[in-house]
């Protein structure tokens, strides 16, 4: 039920509230929170997945998150500094940002999507709170406002006056072990992952129409082909995507109409 937009509104909430509370930048950590995610495929990681396999060099959403931003953005990217660009591109948990503030983007952002899972989950009918480990509802709460106010306020009570952004031991425990439970039950378990297969075809097959009529997208992205070659210039395209265009785009393109 979220979508990129909302995840983001999100992230930037969550990092912004803990960028207050320790008396840092919060407009540079706004600034890159709303720039985490430009990369990103239609259908999430799914369709990174399918471009990493098939875009020559790989594919990342927060390597083409900092491509947009430097480049493809106004047909020559944006005026932005080397603090928002490096918490942009290292926002990912394997990520080492230069600045506190990007660490707490890329701290909201996990607190963000697990905590949003877990919401879009329940309405969806494939979990309820009471199947979630029960050391984790006790640790950080039962509800989607009690874990955000339980995780944010760990956070500022570990961080506060330190050189560091983090969570302190026991709740960055309960907290993977909530992560890792979304991974078994739910990312790679369940009925929304058997739409993942549908969403990947619909990327792939998009992708490979695209560069068979390269010609057709439009100047801003083609004027790199020469530069950056044709396959890199198609998830260009279609990383800027949502999920609902793409599936409109597919339609078009591959689905019978009707003749009246």
């Amino acid at each position: 039920y979220r979508t990129r937009l909302t995840h983001t509104l999100e992230v930037s909430q969550i990092a912004r509230t803990i960028a207050r509370g320790l008396c840092l930048n919060e407009d540079l950590t706004e600034a890159i929170a709303m720039g985490h995610d430009l990369g990103h495929t239609p259908f999430g990681h799914s369709g990174e997945h399918v471009l990493n396999k098939l875009v020559p060099g790989g594919f990342e959403h927060n390597v083409q998150s900092l491509r947009i931003v430097e480049k493809l953005e106004n047909g020559v990217g944006l005026n932005l500094t080397f603090e928002v660009r490096d918490g942009i591109l290292n926002h990912k948990k394997s990520g080492h940002p230069a600045t506190l503030e990007g660490v707490c983007v890329s701290l909201a952002d996990r607190v963000a999507y697990v905590n949003h899972d877990i919401d879009d989950a329940i309405r969806a009918g494939l979990l309820t709170n009471e199947m979630l480990p029960e050391s984790c509802i006790t640790a950080i709460g039962a509800t989607h406002g009690q874990r955000i106010n339980a995780l944010i306020l760990d956070i500022l009570s570990v961080s506060s006056g330190k050189p560091y952004v983090r969570m302190s031991d026991e709740m960055s425990a309960e907290f993977d072990k909530l992560r890792d439970y979304l991974f078994a039950h739910l990312y790679h378990n369940s009925t929304a992952k058997a739409e993942e297969g549908k969403a990947e075809g619909v990327v792939e097959t998009l992708y490979k129409y695209y560069l068979e009529h390269i010609e057709l997208l439009p100047e801003e992205f083609t004027k790199y082909i020469e530069e950056d070659g044709p396959e890199r210039i198609a998830a260009d395209y279609i990383a800027c995507m949502t999920d609902r265009y793409a599936v409109r785009e597919y339609e078009r393109l591959f689905v019978p109409r009707d003749w009246v």
